[in-house]
């Protein structure tokens, strides 16, 4: 039986590639590894596989106990499956805060590390040789996770670290980094054709903060009015996941990258009093602008 890789629910670029890099560096090694997605991942994601000619990793719909995993890009237990602590969980690598909650039978493999991405974390535990050894498409597998994360150096996540990884991969793969990353967050953009429940679950995460339970949703995109042109309804359907998964509040945030600002959506006097205590923001309409905000893990968390 070969080891499961996967990321967390709502699969962003790096969830997915990052499982796609560690099952090929285990396969290397001579272990039986291989990857999956715990959801549909983006539509920048799909452009990602496309453009380096990486199959989709096939959807895994559960666990059990006989299965041996490898956590990626979380170690977040309310982002995985409910029965998660009862596999063999054997390694985590991951570039997110320690969260707590997940359990195993023995010691294992963690490696988490402050730098952008969880493909730059894997990069720095590779050798040399692996690396040398490493094909184009896993080269730039990596190397869109970083400009994915990072929205190519704007978000304050960026360390020198992951800096330096992305040039020496853009330099390998002899491609102009700036034009990929356009490509990259030009499909991102591509949402049109997305339900409004959709694109509040694209790329979210459960956090409970204060002993509030929160679904934190972030937009990034270089053609925000395509989003913000429907707020009428998306503002209902934030009040109907509300109710349908028994939250405090869905927290929705579009990221315009181009503008490194978020627009967050405002539906009650909840979220209107979130938005004056954590952000300083005064709304006076169902929008308001939040100058600089362009990370979840560096600044709207930490704001929460």
């Amino acid at each position: 039986m070969s080891i499961k890789i996967f990321g967390h629910k709502s699969p962003d670029t790096d969830a997915t590639a990052s499982a796609l890099v560690w099952a090929w560096y285990l396969n290397e090694k001579g272990v039986n590894a291989k990857a999956y997605v715990l959801g549909t991942p983006n539509t920048e994601t799909l452009f990602v596989l496309k453009h380096w000619g990486v199959e989709l990793p096939e959807l895994l719909s559960s666990v059990s106990k006989e299965d041996q995993v490898i956590i990626v890009d979380t170690n977040n237990p309310k982002e995985l499956f409910d029965n998660i602590n009862k596999t063999q969980i054997i390694q985590i690598i991951d570039h997110h805060k320690l969260v707590g909650g997940l359990h195993t039978s023995g010691p294992i493999d963690i490696c988490i590390k402050p730098l952008a991405s969880c493909a730059s974390v894997m990069y720095t535990m590779m050798s040399a040789n692996d690396i040398e050894k490493m094909p184009k498409a896993i080269k730039g597998l990596m190397l869109s996770c970083i400009l994915s994360d990072t929205l190519e150096f704007r978000s304050p996540t960026t360390t020198d670290k992951d800096r330096e990884i992305a040039q020496f991969l853009s330099d390998q793969l002899g491609i102009d980094m700036e034009a990929y990353a356009i490509q990259m967050f030009e499909a991102k953009s591509d949402v049109s054709h997305f339900s409004d429940e959709d694109l509040i679950k694209m790329d979210s995460k459960k956090y409970e903060v204060g002993g509030k339970k929160y679904r934190i949703s972030v937009l990034e995109t270089t053609a925000p009015n395509i989003v913000l042109d429907r707020k009428e309804s998306i503002l209902k359907t934030i009040e109907t996941v509300k109710e349908s998964e028994e939250l405090d509040e869905v927290l929705l945030f579009v990221i315009d990258i181009l503008n490194e600002e978020a627009t967050f959506f405002v539906p009650n006097e909840s979220v209107k009093t979130i938005a004056e205590n954590s952000f300083k923001a005064v709304p006076t309409s169902e929008l308001v602008v939040l100058p600089g905000i362009v990370s979840r893990k560096k600044q709207i968390i930490p704001a929460l």
